[in-house]
């Protein structure tokens, strides 16, 4: 059991372990583009991915990076009277532009009082070298966590979504990071179109046999105004029920390291924007589901390693 009493490594375990302190993310909309947005690999972004580009919870476009950090700040105050914070590059491609852009944006973020690091968001095709230089600069000035968006590791899948950069790319990608001892966090989606229980397993496998830190696991949810709303209106595929995710996703985390923590667990959209699927709103309901199927099964993360000693 972690210090919250849950039966896998929660993100705020981590941070009461780490900083001995309530730890708030500030999510940030820098307005980033993408790659896979702009022309440069693709147009119109992943099919799941709403006009907000991932940052329908950052923060307001028409606000700078201060004012955006402190109006969400001041909320977070009133529930956390004693919270520091980490500043959260969520919208877009957040490494998807030039250091001396990256650094008018990252700078004045760490420099803000209780403020203890910096989480950013990005694709593993879009760090170039002279970025690396300077995240390897800033991970020794302030605590950094890179979040890389893989999804999946099926190549047709992949394709699918329109993800448009492979699996080696997001490989080396890890590799190039941790040589500079950063924090890699992987973001993956369960019920991705056609993708079986199986397939979502195999990603998982997979990520446990990389050296990364941390994980967020969504559970695909079907926006309106997006590509995929289409396509599951033309051609509807299963979305998982709440049941079916709450079985992969306890079945992921007993392939997963104890080390490995678990920044996110469950998808959070936005009730109007909802298409499907409706059980995904009530979203504590899932959490408390997902702690009830891990007591009765008597399991927990790593569990299904034990076995074969894969624990390290």
């Amino acid at each position: 059991m972690y210090l919250n009493n849950k039966r896998y490594y929660t993100l705020d375990s981590f941070y009461k372990e780490k900083f001995g302190c309530k730890i708030a993310k500030v999510s940030l909309n820098a307005n980033f583009t993408c790659p896979n947005r702009d022309g440069t690999k693709g147009v119109g972004g992943c099919i799941y991915c709403s006009s907000l580009k991932s940052g329908d919870y950052a923060g307001n476009i028409n606000q700078d990076i201060i004012e955006q950090f402190n109006s969400i700040k001041k909320v977070m105050l009133n529930k956390w009277p004693n919270a520091k914070f980490i500043g959260y590059f969520q919208a877009g491609t957040n490494t998807y532009a030039s250091v001396d852009k990256l650094k008018s944006l990252f700078e004045p973020i760490i420099s803000l009082s209780n403020v203890l690091g910096l989480n950013i968001a990005t694709r593993p095709d879009s760090i170039s070298d002279e970025c690396l230089d300077y995240l390897s600069d800033l991970n020794k000035r302030t605590y950094l966590t890179i979040e890389l968006g893989l999804q999946t590791i099926h190549d047709k899948t992949s394709k699918l979504i329109n993800r448009s950069h492979s699996l080696k790319e997001f490989e080396e990608m890890v590799l190039k990071l941790r040589k500079r001892n950063i924090n890699v966090v992987v973001h993956i989606i369960n019920g991705l179109p056609y993708e079986t229980k199986e397939m979502m397993l195999e990603t998982m496998k997979y990520l446990n046999n990389l050296d990364i830190q941390g994980i967020k696991i969504h559970m695909l949810h079907i926006i309106k105004n997006t590509k995929l709303a289409k396509m599951y209106e033309e051609e509807p595929f299963h979305v998982l029920t709440k049941n079916e995710y709450i079985d992969i996703v306890v079945s992921q985390l007993e392939l997963l390291r104890p080390s490995i923590i678990i920044h996110r667990i469950t998808g959070d959209p936005k009730v109007e924007d909802l298409i499907e699927p409706k059980w995904l709103i009530k979203k504590f309901v899932v959490l408390n589901d997902i702690d009830k199927e891990l007591k009765k099964r008597d399991t927990y993360q790593g569990k299904a390693l034990e076995k074969d000693n894969q624990i390290n």
